[in-house]
C-alpha cells in the first residue's frame, strides 16, 4: 500500500502527546490531519489500549469510574495523525441531560467530520454482546463508515476461551473474522496487527 505521511506516524508510533479536549465541534482541530476515534461503553479499557497502541503508560488517562472521558480527547501523533478518545457510552454515572449532550456531540463529529479516517469500536471479550455495541455497528454501516472491532482484556481469559468468546461476540455483533482483532493492553497481544489495520485506514 502507498504510506502517507499519518500510516508511517504509526510505523510505530513514536513523537506523541495530548493536544486538547472538544467540548463543541467549533473546537475540533483546524490543521486537516486524518483522525482515528476510538469508541467503546464507559470503562471498557479504551484509555488502556490506546496507551499499550502509543507504548506509552500515562498519556491517554485511566479511571477505574465510568464516564471519566467527558469530552472528543485528542492526541498527536508525529504531527501528523490525531488519536481521538470519545466519551464512553452506556452505564456512565451522570445525569441524562449530560449523556444527551455526550451523545448528540459524538454523533455530530461522527457524521460531519472529514477528516475521519476510521473508527475502531472496542469491545469487552469477556461478555456477550450488548445492545449498544450492535447499534454502533449498524449505525457505522449505514454511514459507510471504515470501523474495527476490537475485543479487549483478552488477557483474563484462558486461550481456547479467547476463541470461543470471540465467535460468540462475532455472532452477537453481526461481524466476521475480517471485521475484528483481540487484544490485551496488558500482554501487547494484538498490538501490531491494531497498528497494521489502522494503517490501512489512512
Amino acid at each position: 500500500m502507498d504510506v502517507t505521511p499519518a500510516a508511517a506516524a504509526l510505523d510505530p508510533p513514536n513523537n506523541c502527546r495530548f493536544v486538547k479536549s472538544v467540548v463543541s465541534l467549533s473546537g475540533l482541530p483546524l490543521d486537516g490531519w486524518p483522525e482515528i476515534a476510538f469508541a467503546g461503553r464507559s470503562n471498557v479499557g479504551k484509555s488502556s489500549l490506546m496507551n499499550r497502541l502509543l507504548n506509552r503508560r500515562n498519556l491517554v488517562k485511566v479511571s477505574g469510574r465510568p464516564g471519566c472521558t467527558r469530552c472528543l480527547n485528542y492526541f498527536a501523533v508525529d504531527d501528523s495523525l490525531y488519536l481521538v478518545d470519545l466519551p464512553g457510552y452506556g452505564f456512565a454515572r451522570v445525569s441524562a441531560r449530560m449523556k444527551r449532550e455526550w451523545q448528540e456531540l459524538v454523533s455530530a463529529y461522527l457524521e460531519s467530520r472529514r477528516e475521519l479516517a476510521g473508527v475502531v469500536l472496542i469491545v469487552d471479550i469477556r461478555h456477550e454482546a450488548k445492545a449498544s455495541d450492535r447499534q454502533m455497528v449498524v449505525w457505522f454501516r449505514e454511514q459507510g463508515a471504515s470501523f474495527l472491532v476490537v475485543y479487549t482484556k483478552a488477557d483474563k481469559l484462558s486461550g481456547n476461551k479467547v476463541s470461543r468468546q470471540a465467535a460468540i461476540l462475532d455472532e452477537g455483533l453481526a461481524i466476521t473474522a475480517a471485521d475484528r482483532l483481540v487484544f490485551s493492553a496488558k500482554s501487547g497481544h494484538g498490538r501490531e496487527e491494531l497498528l497494521y489495520k489502522l494503517r490501512s485506514f489512512l
